[in-house]
């Protein structure tokens, strides 16, 4: 299932699956069934606000967030929370439509209502030194791995060695991931409004990448990682367990279990190893610096730069 097609083709089923699967509090624990029924109304509220602009989650921008908050306002008395309460669930939903690529940026954060939002955002999920360490050790492809096994663990390493998105690995080639270069990385091309970007793959990616290159045909135009026995792209249905069973199989338990984590252990990764934010956004192919200065202020005695 493609879930980011999924926001734009049928929002209200994919906000409704979101909900049930995925969307958490500040507690990093899932919502009530009540609050999942009042938060599915007000999205729809919202949603009739921007059909009726003829713009969609992709494209609405800060004004059409201000309208809705102006058209709300008029039913609302005076020192009732119902603003902040549409605050906080537009701010979760736009970053949540940022983070799967649906969106380049979050509207709603420019907002006044969210003054006091970022106190209650939950702290990203990451790998600490040490569980990295152990991935990178997971990653190394051993002789007995079978192709299922191989292919997971040069997922894995693709993953935590370029801080990629699940969604931009899908479309990685063969092409874009150089092993036997002087200067082993994968090329990222243009989406949507990110630009192209090259990433320096570290030494402990490598050997799981190279053979999984190694066993595949020549076809420098083909998908790295198709879909098991085709030539689409992999889905995130097959992406998640997989990132799943390797942070499992190194002891690591988290309320969320998926590519993100690594995504967030990449980032990291570089802020400790020196990187400045704006070196770390690029890398990561984020417009904004709002996802790496959350990270930096997780690693004690680093100072903003």
């Amino acid at each position: 299932m493609d879930t980011s097609s999924l926001w734009l083709s049928a929002p209200s089923d994919a906000y409704r699956l979101w909900q049930e699967t995925e969307a958490v509090g500040a507690d990093r624990r899932p919502f009530s069934v009540r609050s999942r029924v009042q938060h599915a109304a007000m999205f729809e509220r919202f949603l009739r606000h921007i059909d009726e602009r003829r713009v969609s989650l992709a494209t609405f921008d800060a004004a059409h967030v201000e309208s809705f908050f102006n058209d709300i306002q008029i039913g609302c008395l005076p020192g009732t929370s119902t603003r902040l309460r549409y605050a906080k669930l537009l701010h979760r939903l736009c970053r949540h439509l940022v983070e799967i690529e649906v969106r380049i940026s979050n509207p709603a954060f420019e907002m006044n209502a969210f003054e006091r939002w970022p106190e209650d955002e939950p702290l990203p999920l990451f790998l600490e030194p040490e569980a990295d360490a152990r991935l990178q050790t997971w990653a190394m492809p051993s002789r007995s791995d079978d192709p299922r096994m191989l292919r997971n663990r040069a997922i894995v390493a693709l993953f935590t060695g370029t801080g990629m998105s699940a969604a931009e690995l899908r479309q990685t080639q063969q092409q874009h991931v150089l092993t036997d270069d002087m200067r082993p990385n994968a090329y990222v091309p243009k989406r949507g409004a990110r630009e192209s970007r090259r990433i320096a793959l570290p030494a402990f990616a490598l050997p799981a990448l190279t053979r999984w290159k190694e066993a595949q045909s020549i076809d420098n135009e083909a998908l790295l990682f198709p879909a098991p026995g085709r030539k689409t792209p992999m889905n995130d249905v097959l992406l998640g367990p997989i990132v799943r069973d390797a942070l499992e199989a190194i002891g690591f338990v988290a309320p969320d279990m998926g590519p993100r984590i690594l995504r967030n252990t990449f980032a990291r990764r570089q802020l400790i190893a020196g990187r400045t934010n704006e070196d770390t956004s690029r890398l990561l192919g984020l417009v904004s610096q709002r996802t790496v200065i959350r990270l930096r202020a997780t690693i004690p005695q680093l100072d903003m730069p």
